[in-house]
């Protein structure tokens, strides 16, 4: 596999995305040392994780469908994970921060 054997039409589309992932990482990061309280500074990197990552893995999909010639579809299972395990994370962390407070 090489940058050759990638169509142009699912390459422009993928390369769309990965910008778009990164960007919107970037701005989660930025977000988290932007905001001063815990609970502000939670929603920001999440935020950022699960739509860039969303968007990296997209982009995933689309390049290996069009070299494979055939749908696939193994990143749904990462994509899956991480749209369950972010907030169950964030809520967690949420929690124990409350905790910690009344104590």
């Amino acid at each position: 596999m090489n940058a050759a054997s990638v169509p142009l039409w699912a390459a422009l589309p993928a390369a769309l995305l990965l910008v778009c992932g990164g960007l919107i990482t970037l701005i989660g990061a930025l977000g988290l040392l932007r905001f001063d309280a815990f609970y502000a500074r939670l929603h920001a990197p999440t935020m950022g994780t699960t739509l860039g990552a969303g968007c990296v893995l997209l982009a995933s999909i689309l390049v290996f469908s069009a070299l494979a010639q055939r749908p696939v579809l193994h990143e749904v299972l990462i994509t899956v994970c991480l749209l369950i395990t972010s907030p169950i994370t964030t809520m967690l962390l949420m929690r124990a921060a409350l905790l910690r407070r009344q104590g």
